[in-house]
């Protein structure tokens, strides 16, 4: 399965797939270029890409978890808490596929500003 990289105006971050249907039609779709959506500490963008829920299709992950948001055809990835998390969890919008994970701190996801280019790309 090969890596990515998701990178915006000042910086970058790597991305380990799984090897799933939704990660396989990712990088048919590659190279993907998008806008930056940001819901609390997500950071969502659209692909382009159709994919169905998958078995293990989930709306809570860890942060850091690289997702892929059926209903928006969009990679979600959260690095902490959205406007409808508890506790401090990583609640998505609805349930989601889990494509892979972020390779590094996903803090610095938090430097991306709304609306900035995105390019996601095969490492």
């Amino acid at each position: 399965m090969k890596n990515l990289h998701i990178i915006w105006g000042t910086g970058q971050v790597s991305v380990v797939l799984k090897d799933t249907p939704t990660s396989r039609k990712i990088i048919e779709a590659l190279p993907i270029k998008s806008e930056a959506k940001i819901w609390g500490s997500e950071l969502y963008f659209s692909t382009g890409v159709e994919s169905e829920l998958e078995e293990d299709a989930r709306d809570v992950v860890e942060p850091g978890t690289v997702c892929f948001w059926v209903e928006g055809n969009s990679i979600a990835i959260p690095w902490g808490p959205t406007p409808i998390s508890k506790d401090g969890e990583c609640r998505l919008a609805a349930k989601v596929n889990i494509i892979g994970h972020v390779g590094s701190n996903p803090h610095i996801l938090s430097n991306i500003l709304e609306g900035s280019p995105i390019k996601v790309e095969a490492i």
